[in-house]
């Protein structure tokens, strides 16, 4: 496509920057002279995929080898297709404007079940068969990878591999397969084979499901030689590993708009909710000197004012204090902002309260997830309430007036009680504003609660337990508003429709292949947007495939049960999540890895806090 007629048809359009390329930092390589091709998919907008750090440094590890040559792709918003089919315009990359379907290897990241839509529609836009089966020889061959992909069997007949874990080294090691078997003429079967045999690749078509008389899983099969059990890959030198730069710096605002630094991968809490808190395990840090010296250096090159350290919880990295110090030495002389996320309320303190001031934020957030102790006890948030009322207290006593909180409704054993002790709280936090002494005068506080459906995991220990109805989230959500006593509590709550459509694929087995490839049929994409979403088209997907939506939200798992990721191995032990799944139920708590280890699983790759001194 011509640079004038993608001009001509961005006219059409809301924003036309989510497509045009050319960004600073972006990198164009002379086609002629590179040998694979790979177009890195990100199945939403531009403004989510480009706040996302796994593109960021795949993109740029990638390019860093002078054969590949990687490009971005987004899923155009609705406006935007609707010109490219009346146009022919097939889907394209953002650096050269060429159509997917010109690429050797075409991967998407899976952060969200309910892009999956969007997978199917960006291929289909591409020009390029839906399912694998239909996809022949050695070009578009479509892979994925990301958190999501811990049960891809929902994806397992239109992706042809599967990343399991962390990418840096795995996607790599199949790119170099890849050119080998190009090189050698091998066929798609065969190079399908010989990249099951890469620790981290999972080929879902070398793999027979069987199932029982109750629609459960039989038995999981693997054909010829595959693996009986497909291992997870990680990192495990992090100061030593990959990491850009300089990134391409968007022309428009995106989600997240600053530079991130990533400080360490996985998280010690263990809370029984969390996936990513089990799926990335082992924690592993990176050294203040090294995440100072990449910061610095992402700044530079980006301008960006503000930089993020991201990690699952920020607070609990070790060396935090001796990063702060370094990072503070040139940041506060060229007015850069280092911002602080995912912090906790039982290790803020004031001076880690005078540092976070240091960015100009009008409020804290900090995630309780639950209104009462016993069911704090019951997720394991190692969150005691008067640590939540002096973190609290410290914020308002340096000067913050908002504190937003964050709780989820439905976890297992849950009570109205419980409901009704997300407001109490609240409204303790309130008084405690107004109790304070020296409150300062003509202020008044705002308690924000952000409530969220709780959705079951794979490879948490509440992966065997029910989600609640549409009708019982539903009533809940009325018995928050009831008990809501004063205007200084801002509630709000996420729909309760996608929550429960998220819930059946995050545990659906293959036979959500053919609800997807319907609801696709059907029109459905963006789901994760309200104004995209049709709760009602999904209800007849499903009808349309024959498939019981209940049968995965509604049903409680057998411990024995085979899960459709039963094949997987994310290092975490079948044993440990249902000791902890037990611990729930008895409201019993387990201490963070620094504390104790509790023999999860994750010391088989002998890094990381795993090997620690305690």
């Amino acid at each position: 496509m011509t640079e004038e007629k993608l001009e001509q048809l961005l006219l059409k359009v809301q924003k036309p920057g989510r497509y045009t390329g050319n960004e600073p930092g972006s990198i164009v390589k002379d086609k002629s002279r590179v040998d694979v091709r790979f177009a890195f998919c990100f199945p939403d907008t531009y403004e989510i995929g480009m706040s996302h750090l796994g593109i960021k440094i795949l993109y740029s590890q990638f390019n860093s080898k002078d054969y590949i040559w990687c490009e971005r792709v987004f899923a155009p918003w609705t406006d935007f297709e609707s010109v490219m089919r009346e146009n022919n315009i097939p889907l394209f990359a953002l650096e050269s404007h060429d159509p997917v379907k010109d690429f050797d290897i075409i991967g998407f990241t899976l952060q969200y079940e309910l892009s999956y839509t969007n997978v199917l529609n960006m291929l289909d836009l591409a020009g390029i068969p839906l399912l694998s089966k239909d996809r022949k020889g050695l070009k578009n061959i479509v892979v994925a990878g990301g958190p999501c992909a811990c049960n891809p069997e929902p994806l397992a007949d239109f992706v042809d591999l599967f990343f399991l874990g962390e990418g840096e080294e795995v996607d790599l090691e199949l790119i170099e397969l890849y050119r080998e078997c190009r090189d050698n003429g091998t066929n798609k079967e065969e190079f399908l084979k010989l990249a099951a045999k890469i620790e981290g690749v999972y080929v879902p078509s070398l793999y027979d499901i069987s199932y029982n008389d109750d629609g459960t899983i039989k038995e999981i099969t693997p054909k010829g030689d595959a693996p009986k059990t497909i291992k997870k890959r990680i990192i495990k030198d992090l100061d030593n590993c990959f990491y850009p730069d300089t990134f391409p710096t968007p022309f428009i605002e995106i989600v997240h708009d600053r530079a991130v630094q990533e400080v360490f991968r996985g998280c010690i809490r263990g809370c029984r909710f969390c996936q990513a808190g089990f799926i990335y395990r082992p924690v592993r840090e990176k050294s203040a000197d090294v995440v100072n010296k990449q910061a610095k250096a992402l700044c530079g090159s980006t301008g960006y004012e503000e930089i993020s350290l991201s990690s699952l919880s920020t607070s609990d990295y070790s060396k935090l204090d001796d990063l702060l110090g370094l990072m503070f030495t040139w940041s506060e002389n060229e007015n850069i902002s280092v911002s602080l996320p995912s912090l906790r309320v039982d290790n803020f303190s004031k001076e880690l309260l005078e540092k976070v001031k240091k960015v100009k934020k009008s409020g804290l957030t900090f995630a309780p997830e639950a209104g009462t102790q016993r069911l704090r006890d019951v997720i394991n948030k190692n969150v005691t309430e008067d640590e939540i009322m002096r973190t609290c207290l410290t914020a308002f006593q340096g000067g913050y007036n908002s504190v937003k909180l964050y709780f989820m409704l439905g976890l297992p054993t849950e009570t109205d009680d419980d409901l009704r002790g997300i407001l109490e709280l609240g409204q303790k936090i309130v008084n405690l504003f107004y109790n304070m002494e020296n409150r300062p005068k003509g202020k008044s506080v705002n308690v924000s609660i952000s409530v969220s459906t709780f959705v079951p995991k794979p490879f948490t220990p509440f992966q065997y337990e029910p989600q609640d109805s549409l009708d019982e989230v539903e009533r809940k959500q009325k018995l928050l508003i009831e008990s809501q006593t004063t205007k200084k509590i801002s509630l709000s709550w996420h729909d309760s429709k996608t929550s429960i459509l998220e819930g059946a694929f995050a545990r659906g087995d293959r036979r959500f292949c053919s609800v997807l490839l319907e609801a696709f049929k059907l029109g459905c994409k963006f789901d994760g947007w309200g104004e995209c979403f049709d709760f009602l088209k999904w209800q007849q997907a499903f009808k349309n495939a024959g498939v019981d939506m209940n049968f995965y939200n509604r049903r409680k798992r057998e411990y024995d049960e085979v899960l459709p990721w039963s094949h997987l191995d994310y290092a975490v032990s079948t044993d440990f999540l249902i000791k902890e799944n037990k611990l729930a139920h008895g409201e019993t708590t387990t201490p963070n890895c620094r504390e104790k280890c509790s023999n999860c699983g994750a010391a088989c790759y002998k890094e990381g806090v795993c090997v620690e001194k305690r």
